[in-house]
């Protein structure tokens, strides 16, 4: 029984991540080349520190939604990296313009409060 609720989280995981590569490169060929991965891998916390307990996951899940379902953003924005550890939402990426970082902050502050956001998204020149 364990075993089969193991293989259901898996395949609930595979679908979820499918989606999120899916909706990467439709976005990307949307708005350009919303490509930012020579900027993270300067940067400190990654992907890689995303917690792994159901709040955080949740919360990261819940912040993405958030951002993705909010169609005046850019594919920049659509493709931030929201990192959630201790209820502390991390975002890092670049956004096109002070109006659109202020505008993905808001979306984020639906989900969690202000104090929880720590804003590590830059505006693309």
């Amino acid at each position: 029984m364990k075993t089969s609720h193991k293989l259901c989280h898996a395949a609930l995981l595979l679908v979820f991540v499918s989606g999120t590569a899916f909706y990467s490169a439709s976005a990307q060929e949307q708005d350009g080349q919303a490509d930012n991965s020579a900027q993270n891998k300067s940067q400190t916390l990654t992907a890689q520190n995303q917690s792994t307990a159901q709040a955080d996951r949740a919360t990261t899940a819940n912040v993405r939604k958030a951002i993705v379902s909010d169609k005046q953003l850019s594919g920049y924005a659509h493709n931030v990296k929201v990192i959630t550890v201790n209820g502390t939402v991390t975002l890092k990426g670049p956004v096109r313009s002070d109006a659109e970082r202020q505008q993905v902050a808001n979306d984020v502050s639906q989900v969690v409060t202000q104090d929880k956001i720590i804003d590590q998204l830059t505006v693309k020149q």
